[in-house]
């Protein structure tokens, strides 16, 4: 009879903890704003050459790891050269006639002082801003020379960041244009994921409520984070100029009223030994109100 009690006792305890965490965790669900609409976000550089030529390098492959500083490709130098010794050789021309120029100005100058008569006032002053002029005219070759050297050096484009080099769709030979992108540059330190709530659900979200994050690629590893910012607005299509310039609206049932998704920008914490974020991920994201406790850990927060 005894063992019967126990036993009893036993199924009841498990029944009841089964129960509280089942509770606990439809309350979690319920009371915590949440949406399955979540993409890993990070910055991407589009790497422009800030010069023409053609692609004599290429240092790195694709999908490669990169750090800040790393050389990722060469533009053939030749020309920029050419136009750097071409700048040196104008300084130099433009130093040797300042130079005659003032040696003449300086004699005039010296001559007025000792008889004004013998110099007129008119020359002494066409002498005076022949030199001035020469001096500007040094200031302007040096200038040129600077943007010569910068411009060789631009032949060769360096990583600004860490990350990873995505979209190499060039070869050696093919031809770089000034400012326009070649490759993208992933930045591994400026990670974040957008939770894209419904607008009934946004005045539930704070700047610094803390989030729970559950990646489609990871789902038994939930990251946590907090809520950095939240959208201010959106894109419409309805009301865009259409055809003869009239506003274009897309039919509606009346009986259906879809939310709009309100961007929810949060910033992750440290994340766990052996996740790996990439641009474009699908999360899932839930909003911890302040007066709640962090969900149960024994498992993923899916949706």
């Amino acid at each position: 009879m005894a063992g019967k009690t126990i036993r009893l006792l036993v199924t009841l305890l498990v029944l009841a903890a089964a129960l509280f965490f089942g509770y606990r965790k439809y309350t979690t669900y319920t009371e915590n704003p949440w949406t399955r609409d979540g993409q890993v976000r990070t910055q991407v550089i589009q790497v422009a050459p800030r010069v023409t030529g053609l692609v004599t390098r290429i240092h790195v492959v694709d999908n490669q790891k990169v750090k800040k500083g790393d050389l990722l490709f060469e533009i053939d130098p030749s020309q920029y050269r050419i136009k750097v010794e071409q700048a040196r050789a104008r300084l130099r021309r433009t130093l040797e006639s300042a130079k005659g120029i003032r040696i003449e100005y300086e004699r005039v100058k010296r001559i007025y002082k000792q008889d004004r008569g013998a110099v007129s006032q008119r020359v002494l002053v066409r002498n005076e801003t022949s030199y001035y002029k020469s001096l500007a005219d040094i200031d302007s070759a040096e200038e040129s020379l600077k943007a010569a050297e910068l411009n060789l050096d631009f032949t060769k484009v360096y990583a600004e960041v860490d990350g990873y080099v995505s979209n190499i769709n060039f070869q050696v030979g093919s031809p770089a244009m000034a400012n326009k992108p070649i490759l993208a540059l992933v930045d591994e330190n400026s990670f974040w994921v957008f939770g894209f709530f419904k607008e009934d659900d946004i005045p539930e979200v704070e700047v610094g409520d803390r989030a729970v994050v559950t990646l489609l690629a990871y789902p038994d590893t939930p990251l946590t984070g907090r809520v950095e910012s939240i959208a201010w607005g959106i894109s419409h299509a309805d009301g865009n100029p259409g055809g003869n310039l009239l506003p274009s609206v897309k039919p509606v049932f009346q009986w259906i009223r879809l939310a709009q998704r309100i961007p929810v920008r949060v910033r992750l914490d440290p994340l766990p030994d052996g996740i790996k974020l990439r641009f474009g991920l699908t999360a899932s994201v839930m909003i911890l109100h302040r007066k709640t406790g962090p969900p149960s850990t024994d498992g993923p927060v899916k949706r």
